[in-house]
């Protein structure tokens, strides 16, 4: 009896138009989101490195590079199976451990007083911290995903394994030190578990902890001096605003100054005058507030929330726990650092140096912020799907 094949261009085509169907599937929401963001973004580092970056526009064409880059990483992550990844994730958390581990080696460089870049030449620098977030999220999800026997809340001792594992990923990072990509990492944990259903009692077990180990931080002398000094801008920057307490002082005047409807793209002065330093990465927000005002400002921030309600939508839409924890992660991981970005340049927030997401000028951020809405559109595409 003879044997049939299926033809090698049937398969390519059917191949073809299951690529094309799930892009058919994306959250176009999101994707607009994010768009819009990103070309924000790039307008106010264009704004704020016009004056000083090499050939003008030097910065600008680096950040468009890397948005392009980030883009071809997102696509690449939404046509992947999700639920493939599972299997992957300890592969993808030990990955992002060794590069935690080689910024400790001579390949490690200081920038900004973090401990936390490896650079590559030519310009371009990773910083393995960010790759973190992705790879304990993964990493938790895989953990905590799987319910005990007689519940469907996770095992006791799947709790206890993502808390070491957690822990150890923070303490190479604070070991830097990178306090603020700590706090990051921390809030995934915390979110991660409280979505995974944990009980009440573990949530009141674990707070108590963080509040005792921030203190043991904080008394222990574990912070570095510059650290401590932006605590104690954030609570009184009146008290030395030319020194410690400058960039709160410089930022609330740049984003006041804005009023309603801005100063007009690349009529800023504190922004052309470079009075608020790192305008382009961590303070970009003080651009927005600005040239763009107060209406621009908000529009910023309500893309941002478009962007994170998605993802929550798209968690709770997903059928399999694997799912939901992963996008409720990265949900976590978006909205806290935009809110500590956001909260330093208004000052109710401490200064720490985390970029805000598709707005700020980066390379590793943005990728890794990119491959994270690459994820949510893999899961929303297939979601309903067994």
């Amino acid at each position: 009896m003879s044997s049939v094949k299926a033809a090698p261009s049937r398969s390519f085509t059917g191949r073809t138009m299951a690529g094309f169907s799930a892009v058919g599937r994306m959250d176009g929401v999101l994707l607009v989101a994010v768009a819009a963001l990103a070309v924000i973004g790039t307008m106010l580092v264009w704004s704020s490195t016009r004056t000083w970056a090499p050939g003008a526009t030097g910065l600008v064409k680096k950040h468009i590079l890397n948005l392009v880059i980030g883009a071809v990483l997102a696509g690449a992550t939404t046509m992947v199976n999700y639920r493939a990844l599972r299997s992957y994730a300890p592969l993808v958390y030990v990955v992002s451990l060794v590069g935690l581990f080689l910024v400790i080696t001579p390949l490690g460089s200081t920038v900004n007083g973090a401990h936390s870049w490896i650079m590559l030449g030519g310009g371009f620098a990773f910083q393995p911290s960010e790759f973190a977030k992705f790879g304990l999220v993964m990493m938790l999800a895989m953990l905590l995903a799987k319910p005990a026997a007689d519940t469907d809340r996770p095992r006791g001792m799947d709790v206890w394994i993502a808390l070491v594992i957690a822990a150890f990923t923070m303490g190479l990072v604070m070991f830097q030190p990178d306090f603020g990509t700590t706090m990051v990492l921390g809030v995934i944990t915390a979110g991660a578990i409280v979505i995974a259903g944990i009980r009440k009692r573990w949530i009141g077990g674990l707070t108590l902890s963080v509040l005792g180990a921030a203190a043991a931080v904080w008394f222990l002398n574990v912070l570095e001096p510059y650290q401590i000094a932006r605590f104690t801008a954030f609570l009184n920057p009146a008290s030395d605003p030319r020194g410690v307490g400058y960039n709160s002082t410089q930022s609330l005047i740049a984003i006041g100054s804005g009023e309603l409807f801005g100063k007009g793209l690349f009529h800023g002065g504190q922004t052309t005058g470079r009075f608020v330093p790192e305008q382009h990465t961590d303070f970009i927000f003080t651009v927005a507030g600005e040239e763009f005002g107060f209406l621009g400002s908000v529009t910023v921030v309500a893309l941002l929330g478009v962007i994170l309600m998605r993802g929550v939508r798209i968690a709770q839409g997903c059928d399999d726990r694997f799912g939901t924890l992963v996008a409720g992660g990265i949900v976590c991981w978006l909205a806290f650092q935009s809110f500590i970005n956001i909260g330093m340049t208004v000052g109710i927030m401490p200064i720490t140096g985390l970029p805000l997401p598709f707005v700020s000028y980066g390379g590793t951020a943005t990728f890794a912020n990119m491959i994270a809405v690459g994820l949510l559109q893999a899961i929303h595409i297939r979601q309903h799907q067994f």
